[in-house]
């Protein structure tokens, strides 16, 4: 039987020295019993998976508003692909692929709705007040926001875990990370998860693009990765098709994930990386790019900001976002009890700001453009 003793016991003879290790886990925060069939980060990942947060990343932008068709990545199906895509680096590194899953599932659980937009929005909201991050946001969700559980607030879920989450992207600003030793590099794990986030939103974000005629073969034939892969594919590149346009981005995608485990694979040779205390204690992230394929990227990445992010017909989301954010915001904080119970409990603990911003930054992209109806809309009393 495979209980959690044996899981450990597996993880102890399998995993690289490097690797977290369940068995190791320097706990919660309230000390409970641990599950007899999962390891502690599986349970962290179970916990994650059940919030009510989880389930409204489905209604919630990547790029294209969920209402602009069903073939566009959601807020969901980006966590999805980023937990799978870290699931493979981990397992090829030999470090723990259940905490790099934990962490990717966790990363955005903070966002708002209409995406980068909304965060934007919000930030700007709170200004004065503490402003709006939504790697703070998902911290906020995992250990406040979240009520499951009668003796704690949020999901109780492990050191190493939120370890993950505060040092997401290197937020090393973050108030929260005093808790969780400052001067060490995030495991593997983590830095697993982030990199595999900016993977993921690099490739599918391209897809989707090209699926919406925003962005169009032409206008892609100058970049590096887009000439490498046409080449190598056969295609033309000025008049790739919908079928060849999968292939080419599924090539590019295992691309990008073979040069991060090849290149991290060699940098943990390169720098006597032989413990998990070795990782902790170096001086820059160890899980990372060929210089070759970062200057590839990062020309990927800035193509996409200029002509997909930066869009008109984006910019105009952008418009609508703000108006809406911006009218609930301010029509709460003038009259609170027009809010939910729960969102009005929290202003006496957090403050009326804060609990505003809470309630906007938990609401799925379609939930704020009914609120905004039911609120401004003179047709509608209910």
């Amino acid at each position: 039987m495979f209980d959690r003793a044996k899981l450990e016991e597996n993880e102890r003879l399998t995993l690289a020295p490097y690797a977290v290790l369940s068995s190791e886990s320097k706990g919660r925060l309230h000390p409970e019993e641990e599950s007899a069939y999962r390891t502690v980060f599986q349970k962290d990942r179970d916990r994650v998976i059940h919030t009510g947060a989880f389930r409204r990343l489905e209604y919630k932008t990547q790029v294209f508003v969920n209402t602009e068709g069903d073939h566009y990545r959601t807020r969901l199906t980006h966590t999805l692909e980023v937990a799978q895509v870290a699931k493979t680096i981990a397992r090829a590194l030999g470090v723990n692929e259940d905490l790099a899953e934990t962490v990717a599932l966790a990363h955005d659980l903070g966002h708002p709705p209409f995406g980068h937009a909304g965060e934007r929005i919000l930030n700007e909201l709170m200004r004065g007040s503490g402003g709006f991050d939504h790697n703070k946001q998902s911290f906020r969700v995992v250990t406040k926001l979240e009520k499951r559980y009668a003796d704690w607030d949020g999901l109780n879920l492990a050191w190493e875990t939120l370890e993950g989450m505060v040092k997401h992207e290197t937020e090393s600003d973050l108030i929260e990370i005093q808790a969780f030793e400052p001067t060490w590099i995030a495991s593997l794990e983590a830095q697993i998860a982030n990199i595999a986030d900016e993977t993921a939103y690099n490739t599918h974000d391209l897809d989707d693009g090209l699926r919406s005629g925003l962005l169009t073969d032409e206008m892609l034939l100058e970049l590096k990765v887009w000439q490498r892969f046409t080449s190598e594919l056969g295609f033309t590149p000025s008049r790739v098709s919908e079928f060849e346009r999968r292939v080419l981005i599924r090539e590019l995608l295992g691309w990008v994930i073979t040069d991060i485990i090849t290149t991290t694979d060699a940098a943990l040779t390169k720098h006597n990386i032989s413990s998990l205390s070795d990782v902790r204690r170096a001086k820059s992230t160890v899980v990372c790019h060929s210089d070759a394929a970062m200057l590839e990227l990062k020309e990927l990445k800035s193509f996409l900001y200029v002509n997909l992010y930066r869009h008109y017909r984006k910019e105009r989301q952008v418009h609508k976002a703000e108006h809406i954010l911006s009218a609930l915001f301010d029509a709460f904080f003038k009259r609170p009890t027009m809010m939910p119970e729960g969102a009005r409990a929290r202003v006496e603990l957090v403050g009326l700001e804060r609990a505003v911003c809470d309630y906007l930054a938990g609401m799925t992209d379609r939930f704020a453009m009914d609120e905004h109806s039911r609120l401004f809309d003179p047709h509608q009393w209910t």
